[in-house]
């Protein structure tokens, strides 16, 4: 059974570009910039090619071009000249559009063209923080709210974590550490959202600190054995979608009670059930940062 997504209704394409249904249906009505099909039961929708053109369209709209302007533009003629504003003005929105449309497609040869692109112009780092970060954060809405099947979600995610895990391993041939601290880096039990973590391993190791990255679903007794080995240890974990909301409490008391043992040993954490929790009120020696970036900010002072 074919389980990709390759038509969508307008409510879709509100959520896939942010503008409103309803100025969609003016420009479609008013300016015929879109003409969506019509299923064999007489349901509207929109292919591939109306999303790719109304990407577009919002483009050049956001750019000084009046809709009345782009509706005189022939539709072959319009990529042409959103690539050429592109060019000039260099801007993220466009290269964020377009890892939509390698999403949507599963287009690796758009995924690499267009972050071989911005590679010309930006440091890696500047990619995620600008542009991935923003990028996986809508990903994450359009999943919520189906607007893309979990396909796409792994597809893109997936060349995202190549990327950083190729710019990681040149950080680690040269690698020199300028502190006897260590970080380890684990997610908790069935916790498998890894790209955040994969990240801070690499600033990490990019801040000359050493790094031990065991990965997805490690349970806490199986972190002790790293304090036979190493003192002065940062362990770090990234809660996207676990521990339950309901068993943060326990989960930071049980790591404060087997791990945080000794003052030379600290637990950083980050992720989105971080907002269920009173940061205020987490064990000693526990901290809580809203982003990656205020993280990146601490390794820096």
């Amino acid at each position: 059974m074919n389980n990709i997504k390759d038509r969508f209704s307008i409510k879709d394409l509100e959520n896939l570009t942010g503008i409103k249904a309803h100025t969609i249906r003016i420009w479609e009505k008013r300016y015929n910039l879109l003409e969506p099909k019509r299923t064999e039961t007489n349901i509207r929708y929109y292919d591939l090619a109306s999303f790719q053109k109304l990407l577009n369209v919002s483009y050049l709209n956001n750019n000084g071009y009046k809709i009345s302007k782009i509706a005189t533009i022939a539709s072959d003629k319009i990529p042409a000249l959103v690539k050429e504003i592109a060019a000039e003005s260099n801007t993220d929105n466009h290269a964020i559009n377009a890892f939509k449309l390698s999403m949507l497609n599963f287009d690796q040869s758009l995924f690499y063209k267009t972050y071989k692109s911005l590679l010309s112009e930006k440091t890696f780092e500047e990619i995620f923080y600008n542009i991935f970060i923003p990028l996986l954060t809508e990903i994450g809405l359009l999943w919520q709210t189906d607007t893309i099947t979990p396909a796409h979600e792994h597809f893109i995610s997936q060349l995202i974590r190549q990327k950083i895990l190729i710019n990681t391993e040149k950080l680690q041939e040269n690698q020199n550490y300028n502190s006897d601290k260590t970080f380890v880096l684990y997610l908790p039990d069935n916790e498998i959202h890894d790209i955040g973590l994969t990240y801070i391993n690499h600033e990490v190791i990019r801040h000359g600190f050493r790094s031990i990255y065991l990965g997805q679903s490690i349970p806490i007794e199986s972190l002790l054995d790293l304090k036979n080995y190493y003192n002065n240890i940062v362990f770090i974990s990234y809660f996207t979608i676990k521990p339950e909301k309901e068993n943060l409490s326990d989960y930071f008391q049980k790591f404060s009670d087997l791990i945080l043992t000794s003052l030379d040993t600290e637990f950083w954490v980050l992720g989105s059930m971080l907002s269920y929790i009173d940061k205020d009120k987490l064990p000693k020696q526990v901290k809580a940062f809203n982003s990656i970036k205020s993280f990146t900010n601490t390794l820096e002072n």
